[in-house]
């Protein structure tokens, strides 16, 4: 007959640790998960690695850009009237005064105009004074005709008065005075009628005198402006300056209009920049910007602002308030900084390339022993040549990595050796 075993207590134990032993991995990687820190680390060498320390301090807000020297004002060269290039009197680079002759055209239809036109002058010229000669013998005619109807008159009037005191003393018959009654109103009325007429005629012919003088001044200016025309064919300076530019060759075709140059007005200089479309919204006119030239400050304005963006740029033009520096010549380049406000106190961090892998939105701050680095988020705000303006997520004393972020990828902890 077979005898049960029992099992002792130790046996009964063993039983239950491969549960037990599963319990206390399962708690571990618990409280892993809970309380552990799973962000992603990477070793970097701190040799490799530009450490800036946050800062509080005057914040100065202004851009740095680059200013080309030009002329005040520069004047391009276009004939009011085209032709062949004859002579090119003057040269690129020469100073010419106001109304020097730079370039000499020949135009053999403009010289034919000119000839028309002093033609037709003359001939209206002479269609007028045989007018006038016409008009001033119509006018004899018609003072002789109105004296012989003067005279006519008189005498049928002298010859009715008579027949009248004859009829009274009944001399004659009443048929003969009634004929000479007849004659004299018959002539008186046609006096009356002649009279009339002459004056219409008078009045028409200095109407018509009228506007043939009119129509022979316009031709006689006509005439003068096409001389005029002729004068243009010498293309003069419109200023004072510099021959800048001339774009012509002997026996080249011009046409009117057409840009052939450029003087520059060298009585002033203005310097012209090239700014970042970031700040169009900011630069304004009446703005003041520097630049240093042989270790001495010079003072610009912003004079105009021009609206077209090029390139993620656009062009401002400053003039010089004060003194200008010595030997100043165009084309010269200065390096500008342009003030876009006041100095403020504000919390800076040194500029960096992190920001092109960032874009300013966050930042590896170092912990207190320097050995470790951890994302954090900030804000920035203004921005100048040398600092970023820091709105929110630094405080002053901390240190921050501000060299190119390209190794770190999507790590969120550096570990600094």
């Amino acid at each position: 007959m077979d005898r049960v075993i029992e099992k002792t207590k130790t046996q009964r134990l063993i039983k239950y640790w491969p549960y037990a032993l599963g319990g206390i991995v399962l708690l571990i990687i618990v409280g892993w998960l809970l309380f552990g820190n799973h962000a992603s680390t990477l070793r970097v060498d701190k040799e490799e690695l530009t450490i800036s320390k946050v800062i509080h301090e005057e914040f100065k807000d202004y851009v740095r850009t680059n200013g080309q020297v030009l002329p005040i004002q520069i004047v391009q060269i276009s004939p009011e009237e085209g032709g062949i290039v004859m002579e090119k009197v003057v040269e690129e680079g020469s100073h010419v005064r106001k109304g020097d002759v730079i370039v000499r055209l020949s135009n053999s239809n403009l010289d034919l105009q000119i000839l028309n036109a002093e033609a037709e002058l003359a001939e209206k010229q002479n269609l007028l004074r045989n007018t006038q000669v016409a008009m001033q013998q119509d006018r004899l005619n018609n003072q002789t005709e109105q004296a012989q109807l003067d005279m006519d008159t008189q005498r049928k009037q002298r010859t009715y008065e008579q027949n009248k005191r004859l009829f009274r003393e009944k001399l004659i018959s009443k048929e003969n005075y009634i004929q000479s009654q007849e004659d004299y109103q018959l002539s008186a009325k046609k006096r009356s009628l002649v009279s009339k007429r002459l004056k219409q005629d008078s009045i028409y012919r200095s109407v018509q005198m009228d506007q043939m003088e009119d129509n022979l001044q316009n031709m006689r200016k006509n005439v003068v402006l096409v001389r005029q025309r002729k004068d243009k064919l010498e293309v003069r300076s419109a200023i004072d300056g510099e021959l800048g530019l001339l774009d012509v060759e002997l026996g080249q075709s011009i046409q009117p209009g057409q840009k052939i140059g450029q003087l520059n007005d060298l009585s002033d200089y203005k310097v012209q920049a090239q700014i970042d479309e970031h700040y169009i919204d900011r630069v304004r006119q009446g703005l003041t910007a520097t630049f240093i030239r042989n270790d001495k400050q010079y003072l610009l304005q912003v004079r105009k602002v021009y609206p077209e963006v090029r390139d993620g740029k656009f062009r401002c033009d400053f003039i010089f308030k004060g003194e200008r520096p010595e030997n100043i010549r165009t084309g010269q380049t200065y390096y500008i900084d342009l003030e876009l406000g006041q100095p403020e106190q504000a919390v800076l961090i040194p500029r960096g390339t992190f920001f092109q892998t960032t874009g300013g939105q966050w930042i590896f701050v170092l912990d207190k022993s320097g050995q470790k680095a951890y994302r954090r988020n900030i804000r920035i705000g203004r921005q100048n040549p040398q600092y970023y303006e820091v709105l929110e997520g630094l405080e002053p004393g901390e240190q921050v990595v501000t060299s190119g972020y390209e190794a770190f990828k999507d790590n969120e902890v550096l570990v600094i050796k």
